[in-house]
């Protein structure tokens, strides 16, 4: 039956995420961008109203403006500070503190990678700092392995949305933890945004038909030969993913099925 045009959700349904709606679904980190000039150009061709920026890197001596946050400009899009470099819950926890004052706000991206060879998240570390912020008044937003089991004890300490990985930070490798993904989806019961290692516009859109809330790009458009024209194909792949998902994709077949069924009249005389 076809759906109610009405009351069937749409791909530009406003994502809800604790106190706080976001129109687009796309949403950009803004770091190894070559000048804070492409950066803004990117931000504006994708049509993000969410942008991640690392605490460690902004200057504590300006609140919110060019000089703290590249170019940014917090009156078009709401800027996450996220604790990039922390090795530990206890560093994790500065950094969250010292975006809070920087931003005005409670809301931050936990990131624990205590290996910067690899930049993998701490499971253990992340679960204790989103325990920690939480009991803070954080909204907090943790960057995580594909772990099912993990994203279950995140929500249940209060975090507002799992983050988990697609590939390692940084290798525009898609979706290599696909099938995890897909566990964590089933069971979640708070936004899943995927993040990390996504490296073309068709992985976003995979993403988004599996069914995330959202995705996080980074490097894919920040080091594409034009990242403003990178970052509207990724806006259009994570639009037309939404939608995909939200059809209602068809089944999955074992072997051929045709199209329109074989009538006898081809043989008749």
């Amino acid at each position: 039956m076809p759906h109610d045009t009405l009351t069937h959700p749409t791909p530009d349904e406003p994502l809800r995420i604790h106190d706080r709606e976001f129109n687009s679904r796309l949403w950009i980190g803004s770091g190894k961008f070559a000048s804070p000039g492409i950066l803004a150009a990117a931000l504006e061709r994708s049509g993000a109203h969410l942008v991640t920026v690392a605490v460690r890197r902004a200057d504590p001596s300006a609140r919110g403006g060019d000089p703290a946050f590249l170019g940014i400009d917090p009156e078009k899009v709401f800027l996450l500070p996220n604790t990039s470099g922390a090795r530990n819950a206890a560093e994790a926890l500065r950094l969250a503190r010292l975006g809070r004052a920087l931003v005005g706000h409670a809301w931050v991206k936990l990131e624990v990678t205590p290996d910067p060879a690899n930049l993998m998240p701490d499971p253990i570390e992340t679960l204790a700092a989103t325990e920690l912020l939480v009991k803070e008044g954080f909204t907090v937003l943790p960057y995580m392995h594909a772990d099912p089991v993990l994203a279950m004890r995140l929500q249940d300490a209060g975090a507002a949305t799992v983050m988990p990985l697609a590939a390692p930070i940084g290798t525009n490798r898609g979706l290599r933890t696909r099938d995890l993904l897909e566990m964590i989806l089933a069971k979640a019961r708070v936004p899943v945004v995927v993040d990390a290692g996504l490296g073309l516009p068709s992985h976003a859109a995979e993403a988004m038909e599996l069914g995330a809330s959202a995705v996080l790009v980074n490097t894919a458009i920040a080091t594409a030969a034009s990242p403003p024209d990178m970052a509207e194909a990724f806006r259009m792949a994570v639009r037309a993913g939404r939608l995909a998902h939200l059809s209602g994709p068809g089944r999955v077949l074992a072997r051929a099925e045709a199209s329109s069924p074989l009538t006898g009249f081809l043989w008749d005389n």
